[in-house]
């Protein structure tokens, strides 16, 4: 009979965090004399720094930098794109980021004494007779730790059919790196995602062709800025509504996929784009009796504590809102609790009353609170206002004749339910909307207690505010 494997010697921490996003802002001098743990399986720093929202955003820029070009015409400004320099825009969007992230993995290996990173997946593996939790990684070693920081992120949805197909298909992970623009990319999703980079290989050259399930793009925006940006998506790119694969397979270096309606379409690349699950489904937490709901997502309080002692969660594990904002702000709320008694009655708790939220496509797309269906859906008397972009100043001189500003509030007391808004700098101008509901301002005088400046486009906003009847 074989002889047994023998148990690596265990390493003893304070404090384990799983994940280098958000989970790596944690330790702070405070932890100082702790001794820490930081697994990543990974790029170190998270979906955000290297494969979210800050390098697609990098390319949007550049992107809307090229539709400006193109739409100056009817400005009076005609211009033409000589060339797309494809390799330059990747260079310099991660010529700086992989800098960035081999730079924060650098400090913590090499510059916090009380830290050890592990490069590598990790499990929980229930507790020792001590009640730390065993944390064991794929490369064998094996951590004791007294608390636990859960804050693994996501990971993007592959549909059976194209997972099991055999054909080569990205996602946000690497779609970024392609060694050139696709004549023709295949988008399969139409959250958003998919409508950020058909923005992005749409306005840098590509032909894009994009396959919904359902028969509204970005569908769970309220319905008018759904139906508007719908519109505007149909007349920019080649868009499938209500559309299934039949089949799909690789055709030399390309794609060719067939749709259940008889469609066939020949592309270069494709691009998965149809959502994202917790990683929690590999980190046994059975193990520690940690439970998720139907979602994946680890449950917990308001605090961040799960079932299990001493074991918190932040961030795309664990929240319903996949936003890095919101995942920020979690990680402040652990890091402070963290430092506190667990069962301590000053701790502090999740605020996610108005959690605003973006789409960089085009044109930009930002919203917060309630939609129209959810507000009616309350009972609540309400009071809604769209404004239009091109009847203020700044819209009429800009020609714009798509975007909208919708803001609903409570009749009678004009206490700001929601807001929406779909147009240029439409994630900065919805921002006093946000501000007024988190700080409690009704809207007469969120619109009347301010200057608002003329001729500027937050007055967009303002007129959206004038004309809510309360």
């Amino acid at each position: 009979m074989p002889e047994p494997t023998a148990e690596p010697e265990a390493t003893r921490v304070d404090l384990a965090i799983i994940g280098s996003g958000t989970g790596n802002s944690i330790p702070d001098d405070r932890f100082q004399d702790q001794q820490i743990a930081i697994f990543e399986e990974s790029i170190y720093g998270g979906t955000c720094l290297n494969v979210g929202c800050i390098p697609t955003k990098m390319f949007v820029y550049a992107a809307e930098v090229a539709e400006t070009i193109r739409e100056g015409e009817r400005l009076g400004v005609s211009g033409s794109i000589n060339k797309v320099d494809w390799p330059g825009i990747v260079d310099r969007i991660f010529g700086r980021i992989d800098p960035i992230s081999a730079g924060g993995k650098r400090y913590r290996v090499e510059d916090c004494d009380n830290i050890t990173v592990y490069p590598s997946h990790v499990q929980f593996d229930g507790t020792d007779t001590d009640g730390r939790y065993r944390l064991r990684t794929a490369t064998g070693d094996l951590v004791l730790a007294t608390r636990v920081v859960i804050a693994a992120g996501s990971r993007p949805v592959i549909p059976d059919i194209i997972a099991d197909s055999g054909v080569v298909y990205h996602t946000n992970d690497d779609v970024m790196r392609l060694p050139k623009v696709p004549d023709h990319l295949i988008i399969v999703g139409s959250g958003y995602i998919a409508a950020e980079f058909a923005h992005v290989f749409g306005a840098l050259g590509s032909k894009v062709s994009i396959i919904a399930r359902s028969g509204a793009m970005l569908r769970h925006q309220d319905e008018d800025i759904s139906s508007r940006f719908t519109e505007i998506a149909t007349a920019a790119w080649d868009v499938h509504f209500h559309a299934a694969i039949e089949k799909l397979e690789a055709v030399g270096s390309g794609v060719r996929m067939e749709l259940v309606d008889g469609t066939v379409l020949n592309a270069d690349a494709l691009l998965v784009a149809v959502g994202r699950t917790p990683n929690s489904d590999s980190l046994a937490l059975e193990s520690i009796g940690v439970g998720v709901d139907t979602e994946g997502r680890i449950r917990r309080d308001a605090y961040g504590r799960t079932a299990a002692r001493g074991v918190w969660t932040l961030g795309d594990v664990s929240s319903p809102h996949q936003l890095k904002h919101v995942a920020n702000h979690e990680g402040r709320v652990v890091q402070a609790n963290l430092l506190r008694d667990w069962d301590g009655t000053d701790l502090d708790s999740f605020d996610n009353r108005f959690v605003p939220a973006a789409v960089f496509t085009h044109p930009q797309i930002a919203s917060v609170g309630m939609t129209e269906t959810e507000a009616i859906a309350t009972g609540l008397d309400i009071t809604v206002k769209i404004q239009a972009y091109g009847d203020v100043a700044y819209g009429w001189a800009m020609e714009d004749t798509t975007g909208l500003c919708k803001v609903i509030a409570e009749k009678g007391t004009g206490r700001l339910l929601g807001g929406h808004i779909i147009g240029p700098q439409a994630p900065t101008v919805i921002q006093p909307l946000i501000q007024a509901m988190s700080f409690g301002i009704d809207a007469h005088t969120l619109a009347r207690g301010q200057y608002w400046i003329h001729p500027a486009m937050p007055e967009v906003l303002e007129n959206a505010l004038l004309g809510l009847e309360i």
